[in-house]
């Protein structure tokens, strides 16, 4: 779980997706406090873009799980169907699937595919 948090390549489950909205939010709300605690307008401004990358990087792949491409979550509400929606099984066209589905059928699929007389 969180291999290449910034990264926008592969697929998420829900459990990591859901964990990143509450990392995202509590980081907000902390420095949300920092900053009207010291009065510096530039703070948030500041760490405000990792954590939006960091984000839509989340974002990106848990529509990757879903079969999407990215810029679906940008959809109003999209983020909650991401976040109780079950992924595609199997691989898809984004990578193989976290939970790891589908994966032993591939794998007995190669193996007869190599030992099939010819």
């Amino acid at each position: 779980m969180f291999r290449h948090p910034f990264s926008f390549e592969g697929r998420i489950r829900r459990t990591e997706y859901g964990l990143s909205m509450l990392i995202y939010y509590a980081a907000y709300f902390i420095l949300e406090i920092i900053d009207t605690s010291v009065h510096s307008e530039g703070l948030i401004f500041i760490a405000i873009i990792p954590m939006l990358w960091f984000m839509l990087a989340q974002g990106t792949k848990r529509c990757h799980d879903r079969g999407n491409n990215g810029g679906w979550q940008l959809i109003p509400f999209y983020a909650l169907w991401l976040l109780f929606a079950d992924g595609e099984p199997e691989t898809n066209e984004y990578g193989a699937d976290p939970k790891g589905r589908g994966d032993l059928l591939e794998e007995l699929l190669a193996e007869e595919q190599t030992t099939a007389p010819m």
